[in-house]
């Protein structure tokens, strides 16, 4: 192109008319015209109207005003030494809970409800001592728009703690008499709490009820001695529970343990007899001794809490004085917390057993010395038991056992236990 084929036009400031020269400059001028046009058109929205107006008229026209909803969580943000129960609470205003989720320092969800007006969250149980938690809410208002609200806090690190000895151990393989038995180390005056905090489940499913034994002692059992194959399960979460005023639990882990056979021995102090019955079925009838008339055998149904192959019997442990002092005792099983044991006497003439009663209160089966027989009555019904299995005496002239002394709980009713 040569520099004579090249228009241009000129704006008169004065007049703010354009001159333009040349066929050329006239088409640049349309275009240049055309294009302010569009844009004028498109700022104006094309029908002058302002936005406002066009969003009154237009349906669907996305809503940018802010939420009414407000949404409070307590503690405040960034809160320490925050108490474990109590005190996590999270409230809408002007709007409903639409979501809530709380989370350990682990990223384990803490469970919680949303109350049925929307108005408020709380968790279903204690929070963990010394943990850090994360907390998102989210709320919306009448016309559905949302409002979150996100912070963390700190629960107390406790000064004084207590745990629960339980019984019986995980993995194990158990009788069918077999409670879940809790002995804390500190005495509980929120029996309560400590108890929502254990969670004892069975498969397949049975009612299962706790009852406290004083201030220090837990059990739980179904109804009726369990069921062979039976899987329970124990869930501790004591951890961050204040078991009494300032004193808080400290342990959290899952214990599982599975019911093995049925066996139900019962030994009858007036016929010096045991009968063992296993899945049903009477297995043997075994001669025994029982306690002598000044020291008789409880009655009761009793739980086998400990397997010793030889252990000592002292009298004076058990309010005996020395009477006797037996440092070799074979096969013995103990049946209560006060001394009560059937196990394998060696140092009873072999007549004894099945026609007298000669014990200190303990169940006697003939035995040798050593505990190297497999043979003897006592060997056989030591190898073929299990912690939990029950042993039941009858027909001495004893009082019943009491529920708290051993594993003994079965001689309650169940209206009592659940009490």
């Amino acid at each position: 192109m040569n520099r004579q084929s090249v228009r241009t036009f000129e704006v008169q400031a004065s007049t703010g008319r354009r001159a333009v020269r040349g066929n050329g400059g006239r088409a640049l001028l349309a275009l240049v015209l055309g294009a302010l046009l569009l844009l004028v058109t498109a700022c104006g929205g094309g029908d002058g109207k302002s936005p406002a107006q066009r969003e009154k008229q237009e349906p669907g026209a996305a809503d940018t005003k802010a939420s009414q909803a407000v949404v409070t969580v307590a503690p405040k943000n960034g809160a320490k030494d925050v108490a474990t129960s109590g005190t996590l609470k999270v409230t809408a205003d002007k709007g409903k809970l639409a979501e809530v989720q709380v989370t350990d320092g682990k990223g384990n969800e803490i469970e919680g409800k949303i109350s049925a007006d929307g108005s408020g969250w709380e968790p279903s149980h204690h929070l963990a001592s010394g943990t850090t938690y994360k907390v998102h809410a989210l709320a919306k208002d009448a016309e559905g728009r949302a409002s979150a609200q996100d912070t963390s806090f700190t629960t107390l690190v406790p000064k004084n703690t207590f745990i629960g000895d339980f019984r019986p151990e995980n993995g194990s393989t158990v009788g069918v008499g077999m409670p879940v038995s809790f002995r804390f180390s500190r005495g509980i005056t929120s029996p309560e709490a400590v108890e929502r905090a254990i969670k004892v489940t069975a498969e397949p499913s049975v009612p299962i009820e706790g009852h406290w034994f004083g201030n220090d002692r837990l059990d739980f059992r179904p109804e009726k001695y369990w069921e062979p194959g039976t899987k329970v399960t124990v869930k501790i979460n004591l951890n961050g529970v204040e078991g009494r005023k300032g004193v808080y639990g400290k342990q959290s882990r899952t214990v599982k343990f599975t019911i093995g056979r049925s066996q139900v021995s019962t030994v009858d102090a007036k016929e010096h007899t045991m009968e063992v019955v296993r899945d049903g079925k009477t297995v043997r009838t075994i001669p025994i001794t029982a306690g002598a008339p000044s020291t008789t055998t409880y009655n009761g149904q009793m739980v086998i809490s400990e397997k010793l192959k030889v252990t000592r019997m002292n009298g004076a442990t058990v309010g005996f004085g020395g009477e006797y002092d037996i440092k070799d005792v074979p096969n013995a099983m103990r049946l209560s917390d006060s001394g009560t044991f059937i196990h394998g006497n060696y140092w009873a003439s072999a007549g004894t057993f099945g026609s007298a009663n000669v014990s200190h209160g303990c169940v006697g089966l003939r035995d040798q010395r050593g505990a190297g027989s497999k043979s003897t009555p006592a060997a056989w019904f030591w190898n073929g038991s299990l912690i939990g299995d029950v042993v039941v005496v009858k027909n001495s002239r004893d009082k019943q056992i009491a529920p708290e002394n051993g594993l003994n709980g079965w001689n309650m009713s169940w209206e009592d236990w659940k009490k």
